[in-house]
């Protein structure tokens, strides 16, 4: 029979590697974490690079869908009250169009309607986070202003044409804003402000050109109705917009789950191998403790 020379220098290399392995199954079941470098499991390193790379991606969009859904509200709720603004407008304008008014009457509803011409630009220059919501890509100076050196006052606008959009992670494209010019002065009978000035000084002498001034009612109304299909856009894109949010917060749910799973130690699976691991390096002490000194006492013999 042959007797490996070696045997206990195996015997120490084999307590080397269980302690090594002891000391190891020690820090994950304190950490939690069962993969803390590349060379442990390559391939769930890789895969956990990707699915962080995912949740990156996914907190991205919605830290930016929420803000795009703030502007989006801001933008309705500005909306929502120039329909209101407009609608009364239309009520004064009919009463004054009716003839039973006096002069003083009139240039009441001229003064009224002027407050609420006033009250529309600065709807139309509203501000979200320090930036004008309705200046297409123009956002850092209010868009509308109004000369009255004419009669009737010219409003202006100083933005731009452009259409801002975001894009989801599954590519499609959701609307961020619509620019002002394309709301409040949509050409011809959908200009509000042209129509609101038009009322201004259709009653500001306290007379009243009854053609005149219906035809600028019915081109107010025609203004209101446009408005309101512009604020249909907008909520459409909010909708979309809080869909697709819900949509990627599921998701994120998900891949958090699947890189926790991942990654995190089976803590029950580690704590019995953690005791496996101990009870082999106390066995494997005690053998080389035996053979050191069995070793000992035959040299002592010779």
């Amino acid at each position: 029979m042959r007797v490996d020379p070696n045997y206990l220098s195996n015997l120490a290399n084999s307590l080397d590697l269980v302690q090594s392995n002891e000391q190891q199954l020690t820090s994950e079941l304190s950490s939690g974490v069962r993969v803390t470098s590349l060379g442990q499991d390559p391939v769930a390193s890789g895969e956990n690079v990707l699915l962080l790379n995912q949740i990156q991606q996914d907190d991205s969009f919605t830290e930016t869908s929420s803000m795009v859904t703030g502007q989006l509200q801001v933008a309705d709720s500005a909306l929502g009250s120039v329909v209101s603004q407009l609608t009364q407008a239309i009520a004064l304008a009919t009463s004054a169009n009716n003839g039973t008014m006096n002069a003083s009457n009139v240039k009441a509803i001229s003064a009224q309607v002027a407050g609420i011409l006033d009250e529309v630009q600065s709807l139309a220059n509203t501000s979200y986070q320090g930036q004008y919501i309705f200046g297409g890509s123009q956002t850092g100076a209010a868009p509308f202003s109004t000369s009255t050196g004419a009669s009737p006052a010219v409003t202006t606008y100083s933005g731009d044409a452009n259409i801002d959009y975001l894009e989801l992670p599954n590519g499609q494209k959701i609307q961020m804003n619509v620019p002002g010019d394309q709301i409040f002065l949509g050409g011809g009978t959908n200009s509000v402000f042209g129509a609101l000035n038009a009322l201004v000084a259709d009653y500001s002498g306290g007379t009243v050109n009854t053609a005149q001034a219906v035809s600028d009612t019915t081109a107010l109304s025609s203004a209101l109705n446009y408005v309101s299909q512009q604020r249909v856009a907008i909520d459409n894109s909010i909708n979309r917009l809080t869909d697709a949010s819900g949509a990627i917060g599921s998701q994120q749910t998900q891949l958090t789950g699947a890189q926790s799973n991942l990654m995190q130690a089976d803590v029950a699976h580690v704590s019995t191998q953690l005791s496996l691991a101990e009870t082999q390096q106390t066995a494997l002490e005690d053998v080389i403790a035996q053979l050191s000194s069995a070793s000992n006492d035959l040299f002592s013999k010779l």
